[in-house]
């Protein structure tokens, strides 16, 4: 992947975290977007932060005392974790679903 497809490629990511974040009731999540970057903010003051990587071409994200790094997988056509495999956006909407106290999910 060149770095322009990233650059396209985690844009696209962030707008759809985002999107998901709008419709929630900002006393439950609320979420903030600044260049390369979507906070998710609870009320008790936690923060959870997905962002790009510029210099290794991975989306991280960041919840609680964890952080993951994300590959992008042309194939399967989502961000898997460098370590394990697990899809981006399902780990987001469990990390999610038990801050909140209710499931959640996101949709592709």
């Amino acid at each position: 992947m060149d770095h322009q497809e990233f650059l396209k490629l985690a844009d696209v990511t962030l707008n759809r975290l985002a999107d998901w974040l709008e419709p929630f009731d900002p006393d439950e999540v609320d979420f903030s977007t600044t260049d390369g970057v979507v906070a998710i903010d609870f009320p008790d003051g936690k923060k959870f932060i997905l962002n790009r990587q510029i210099g290794n071409d991975q989306m991280w994200f960041a919840a609680g005392v964890r952080a993951h790094h994300y590959n992008w997988n042309a194939e399967a056509s989502e961000w898997q974790d460098d370590k394990d495999g697990h899809e981006l956006f399902a780990r987001v909407a469990e990390v999610v679903s038990q801050k909140i106290g209710r499931e959640v999910t996101i949709q592709s």
